[in-house]
């Protein structure tokens, strides 16, 4: 993985495991990765993934099961969807509209964009 100069990395990692339990690499309930396993994994201190974890277990996303290590909440999908969707109206959707109105776009124009992104990755209709 590429960190980014921007965000912290432990932010960076929880991002990822957010990303990997969304995606059905790790499943609610069950198991993910240990703090090591994912440190040698990523190339990373330890320290820097229980930071990760730290963060998530705050958010419920994940839980520890003493003596089996830490698993994906059985509520993780829509904590996860909660948390990125709150992030993203705080902080990157000005950002996007400032961009909009800088750049002269109109709401339609990103309509029209849209809903041909949805249509040719198949996504989910309108």
């Amino acid at each position: 993985m590429e960190f980014r100069d921007k965000q912290s990395i432990y932010l960076q990692i929880a991002d990822h495991i957010c990303e990997g339990i969304l995606q059905g690499k790790w499943q609610e309930g069950e198991r993910i990765p240990s703090v090591r396993e994912l440190a040698v994994l990523m190339e990373v201190n330890p320290h820097t993934i229980l930071r990760s974890y730290d963060f998530l277990f705050n958010k419920d996303i994940i839980f520890n099961k003493r003596g089996l290590g830490y698993s994906a909440s059985h509520s993780a999908k829509a904590l996860i969807t909660a948390y990125r969707k709150q992030r993203f109206m705080e902080k990157e959707l000005p950002i996007f509209f400032s961009s909009l109105v800088l750049l002269d776009i109109s709401i339609e124009e990103i309509k029209a964009r849209y809903s041909d992104f949805i249509i040719k990755n198949n996504l989910v209709s309108l």
